[in-house]
């Protein structure tokens, strides 16, 4: 979908979760449903990387983030929420949006590309609300497709 990540249409979702755990366990989940990754290993990736700080962007968004021995190229999920939930985000906010990204064990700059992206697309106020105002996930999935695709090109 993107030069530096793959989206796929079923890592896109929305949901209602009540904690910041239960965030990171569903992401975990949708790399293990949408990837075929082992979503133990995926939240064990994205917790320690969360032991480090926050991963929550500001503004509504985290940005759950780990390498893994099980991908080969950068791959992202979406998850929506449907009441915001706290996740330690330097600004306070609740977070209502997060984007969890899995990168290859070496993957230094292809990661940070990715993560860079995804920060671009979240920091556009306009595209923000688009995703948090969309009806469903697959209304979301093809606003991510035209902006992904823009981009790229």
């Amino acid at each position: 979908m993107n030069a530096n990540f793959q989206l796929l249409p079923e890592a896109v979702v929305t949901g209602r979760l009540e904690s910041k755990q239960d965030v990171l366990e569903q992401v975990a989940a949708l790399f293990a449903r949408a990837y075929a990754i082992d979503s133990t290993q995926a939240l064990e990736g994205i917790e320690v990387r969360e032991k480090l700080g926050s991963t929550g962007f500001g503004n509504g968004v985290a940005i759950p983030h780990a390498r893994s021995t099980e991908v080969n190229r950068p791959v992202a999920v979406l998850l929506r929420l449907e009441s915001p939930v706290e996740f330690d985000a330097a600004d306070g906010m609740p977070v209502e949006l997060v984007f969890g990204l899995l990168s290859p064990e070496n993957a230094g700059a292809a990661h940070l590309h990715a993560l860079a992206a995804i920060s671009r697309l979240v920091r556009d106020d306009v595209k923000r609300e688009a995703l948090l105002e969309a009806p469903d996930a697959e209304a979301m999935f093809a606003l991510l497709s035209n902006h992904l695709e823009r981009d790229a090109a």
